[in-house]
């Protein structure tokens, strides 16, 4: 796979998806946006939250609502067909490399496509941070992160995702509630 042309396609359906969040919901105030993937490489997905959901949310659980896109008013919205193309993408390439000729899995190639898919999108929501796409469009800085479904991050890994995309109250906000998890 061609990651140079996938991280242009995320890239673009990740602008799409903000602007079409923030036509949509603006008014509701964005203040979180995720990409996100599953454990197998199939899916990149983009997730949004607004300080309006937020007030419906069980309080007691409020910083978790916060940080975790899974529990996101707009999950899986903005973009969807840029995005489907993609998972299709990302699909057609596992079928046709994941399994050797003798049908044994290559372990080696997937978690090398795995970790460059990662890395493709954090690093197309560190581009558009540092370009200051987010915070043109809504006027203020955001939360951004990166996850995976169905997985855990290794906590400097999660750090150092947190620290690449924020440089605001919500990193500070994100890393402290990190140590509140008793890993």
């Amino acid at each position: 796979m061609n990651f140079d042309t996938l991280r242009q396609k995320i890239e673009e359906a990740t602008k799409k998806a903000f602007i079409e969040m923030f036509e949509n919901y603006g008014a509701d105030e964005i203040y979180g946006f995720a990409l996100y993937s599953d454990e197998g490489a199939m899916t990149v997905c983009p997730s949004t939250n607004t300080l309006k959901h937020l007030t419906t949310v069980d309080q007691d659980d409020l910083t978790y609502h916060k940080f975790e896109p899974a529990e996101w008013k707009y999950e899986m919205k903005g973009a969807d067909e840029e995005f489907n193309e993609i998972c299709i993408q990302l699909r057609t390439e596992l079928e046709e490399n994941e399994f050797l000729d003798n049908h044994e899995y290559n372990e080696e190639w997937f978690l090398k496509f795995q970790s460059q898919l990662y890395k493709t999108c954090i690093g197309v929501l560190e581009k558009l941070k540092n370009e200051g796409f987010f915070n043109k469009i809504v006027g203020k800085d955001i939360f951004l992160t990166f996850t995976v479904s169905e997985y855990e991050f290794e906590t400097k890994d999660l750090e150092n995702i947190i620290n690449k995309l924020n440089d605001d109250a919500y990193k500070t906000e994100y890393l402290d509630w990190m140590k509140t998890w008793g890993r």
